[in-house]
């Protein structure tokens, strides 16, 4: 049985990170709590997720090729950086010492989602959610409300006088801040026409279309006023059923899909009169005893995304067609930047069926090199993102997915632990013979076995 500071160091580093990393190990059973929680709040220089590839609007032989062959190659363009994009997010929540602001900005990714093939635009909305992950939620509001890729997504720029578009507003309220039932259909057509004008130029900058803009007055959520778009959110953000709603999705997203309403109407009140500070509501929620209660540890269901970095934090590996990582996610069913719709990624069981579960049982076999993939992508169009046409391609690289995990390091961390205090949460149903009958015992045997059980798909 662990040690409850080893339990509860591991349960913080999976729940406000991505699990603990290769170099955390050593220290993980004897470190103090409150030096851990100070690691994990510890900001550093903000830097932006980026793709290195040209934009098209700089690439010069573009000119010299027919409107069809140019459509093409934008479209390859925009998959390569969307690609690039989506890794180098990824690598931030494996590498980045800042565990808490990636964790974070994974929540919110899935929050605020948007898919657009732009990827200046994804780009943009990416790095205004990091920046502001661990800030005030006003500003993660404001900023991503304005952003291009949100706007697109739910076509406020063909929001205008006399033709209001009512699906920014509705997605606002209903997802984004309020949740259903606190608003009516009076208020989302009110708040729309608050809206109008809300839309981006050719450079992907925000922008008040004042000639758009419906100047009359509004009555909206209680209130009746000559509302522009900044009114209206700053209505939303008084309202206290905005706070409950985001304190409830952050409870059950990093605590335990079953509610305490006792205690999120405290945290939710505590958010609400601090403005909205995410981080001072993280901070409670981590440093709360309720929070290392025996029900919440080891309750939750890892997302394909928290499972695949939490694989690769513990496993130091060179991995050589990175590109693989996409093909992952895709069949797992989570691919960064691409939410199956505006509600974002559905949590908990819904990320379990027989296919997914084979496969995630696999995986550790399968970077090890002891056994093949045998998994082809679906053949949906909509998710392939231009992977149909190098089917044969990624079956081939995919066979053999190139990886070189350093085992010596791993040994030599591992040696004289019982290695699954360190890698399982809730050890009370894991069977240790079976586990070992697989294979010798060897630690790195050891490892792939228990990466390999249904108790590691949990956290």
């Amino acid at each position: 049985m662990a040690g409850p500071s080893l339990l509860n160091n591991k349960h913080l580093l999976w729940r406000a990170g991505f699990g603990a990393g290769i170099n955390q190990f050593e220290s993980l059973k004897n470190k103090d709590i409150a030096i851990l929680m100070k690691e994990l709040f510890t900001e550093e220089n903000f830097t932006e997720v980026n793709y290195e590839t040209p934009d098209v609007e700089t690439v010069d032989y573009m000119n010299d090729k027919s409107p069809a062959e140019k459509k093409k190659e934008i479209q390859r363009i925009n998959r390569q950086q969307n690609e690039e994009l989506n890794l180098n997010f990824l690598d931030k929540m494996v590498n980045s010492k800042e565990q808490l602001r990636e964790k974070m900005a994974f929540f919110w990714h899935g929050h605020f989602a948007s898919r657009v093939q732009n990827p200046k635009f994804n780009r943009q909305i990416l790095n205004v959610i990091r920046k502001n992950a661990l800030g005030s939620f006003k500003d993660l509001l404001f900023e991503v409300s304005q952003a291009p890729a949100m706007l697109n997504f739910l076509n406020n720029q063909q929001n205008k006088k006399d033709h209001p578009n009512e699906n920014f507003a509705r997605e606002v309220m209903e997802l984004f801040t309020m949740g259903r039932g606190h608003y009516t259909e009076k208020d989302i057509r009110e708040g729309a026409r608050a809206f109008t004008g809300w839309g981006y130029d050719k450079e992907g900058n925000f922008t008040e279309r004042i000639k758009l803009h419906d100047g009359g007055p509004k009555n909206f959520l209680g209130k009746t006023g000559n509302f522009t778009g900044t009114d209206a959110l700053n209505i939303i953000l008084e309202q206290k059923a905005t706070s409950q709603f985001i304190t409830t999705k952050i409870y059950k997203f990093f605590v335990n899909e079953k509610v305490d309403d006792t205690i999120i109407n405290k945290l939710s009140e505590e958010f609400y009169q601090s403005g909205y500070d995410i981080k001072k509501l993280m901070t409670g929620i981590f440093s709360s005893s309720w929070f290392y209660d025996r029900k919440n540890i080891g309750n939750r269901i890892k997302s394909p995304i928290e499972l695949m970095a939490g694989m690769m934090r513990t496993l130091p590996m060179n991995i050589q067609n990175p590109e693989n990582l996409i093909v992952y996610q895709k069949l797992l069913g989570q691919m960064l930047l691409y939410p199956p719709n505006v509600a974002g990624w559905p949590n908990g069981k819904s990320w379990i069926d027989s296919s997914t579960l084979m496969l995630r049982l696999q995986i550790p076999q399968i970077w090890s090199g002891l056994r093949p993939l045998d998994y082809r992508p679906k053949e949906d169009d909509d998710l392939d993102m231009g992977l149909k046409n190098n089917t044969n391609t990624i079956n081939k690289s995919f066979k053999n997915p190139n990886i070189t995990i350093d085992w010596s390091r791993i040994e030599n961390i591992f040696n004289g632990k019982k290695v699954e205090d360190y890698l399982i949460q809730n050890t009370t149903s894991l069977d240790m013979s079976s586990v070992k009958n697989f294979s010798d015992n060897s630690i790195k045997m050891n490892v792939i076995n228990l990466m390999s059980t249904p108790e590691y798909q949990l956290m």
